[in-house]
């Protein structure tokens, strides 16, 4: 396995791959992401790691100094699953006007506006910082298939209207989540939990469970779902962003006459020693009228 660090050097490395595959990371990995990098390699000859926090993404009041920094546990869990190449530019390499304090990125990809909803509404420009590192990291990589993990489906959403509307010749494939035995879907985030709060954690997926069994069940009073899961949050001390049943077609509120659904939340878990954790799930399903 290759560590690459510069744009030249990844380019070179990779001018006589027949097929790329890419994973697009922030390190702190975890088994769901390495399950997307065994995902990619069932399609691509050469499959690629980035590893990349990237600081357009980050509002303000988002701490990216304290954002977890695992690089050689990293490469160890990458070079274990047969990643070919892991990407691990610097801050200079990826923002060619970076001037040690401000990015200096002055163009960058404006995302449709669903963005601007669910995780969207309370993490301003957060996926236009997405959108656009992406961008830059399909321009270096070039491959001819990406991997993205459902448990962030906003994201996954965003980066497939992307790759659509701009007509990138890139194959975007889903990573389905990968969940502890509690339900709780694996995060980088985990680890700011104690035991304790991990347990509780899952009560998040519990939430979001429910709403589904109803569902299923023929309940299409969809606000008055949302509205008792996060009442039953609120009671167990969560701070509730969202509980929201929508299209998984569009991402747009769900009516009853759709049949593809997903149950999507966010919500933060008090943590002593590090604030609030937030957390996102959803769960997809499809019903029949």
């Amino acid at each position: 396995m290759q560590i690459i660090q510069t744009v030249s050097a990844l380019r070179n490395a990779l001018k006589n791959q027949p097929s790329i595959g890419f994973v697009p990371t922030m390190g702190n990995l975890h088994a769901g992401h390495i399950a997307l990098v065994t995902q990619a390699k069932q399609h691509a000859t050469c499959v690629v790691a980035s590893i990349f926090v990237n600081p357009l993404q980050f509002s303000p009041t988002e701490d990216l100094a304290n954002y977890p920094r695992t690089l050689k546990a990293d490469c160890e869990k990458l070079k274990l699953a047969g990643c070919d190449i892991v990407f691990t530019p610097s801050v200079e390499e990826m923002y060619a006007d970076f001037d040690g304090r401000n990015l200096n990125q002055s163009m960058t990809i404006d995302p449709p506006p669903i963005a601007n909803v669910l995780c969207g509404a309370t993490r301003l420009s957060h996926f236009a910082g997405v959108a656009t590192v992406v961008m830059k990291l399909f321009n270096i990589v070039q491959p001819q298939m990406a991997v993205f993990g459902k448990k962030d489906f906003q994201q996954f959403f965003i980066i497939k209207e992307m790759v659509k509307q701009f007509n990138l010749p890139i194959a975007i494939l889903a990573g389905e989540t990968v969940r502890e035995e509690s339900g709780l879907a694996l995060s980088s985030r985990n680890g700011y939990l104690t035991e304790v709060q991990r347990a509780s954690a899952s009560q998040l997926n519990s939430a979001l469970q429910h709403i589904v069994n109803q569902l299923k069940n023929g309940n299409k009073e969809f606000e008055a779902l949302e509205v008792k899961a996060t009442a039953l949050l609120k009671q167990q001390g969560w701070d509730v962003d969202y509980i929201s049943i929508r299209s998984s077609n569009n991402l747009q509120l769900a009516s009853t006459f759709d049949n593809n659904l997903i149950v999507l939340g966010a919500a933060k878990i008090a943590n002593k020693t590090a604030g609030k954790t937030r957390l996102i799930d959803n769960i997809e399903l499809c019903i029949t009228h």
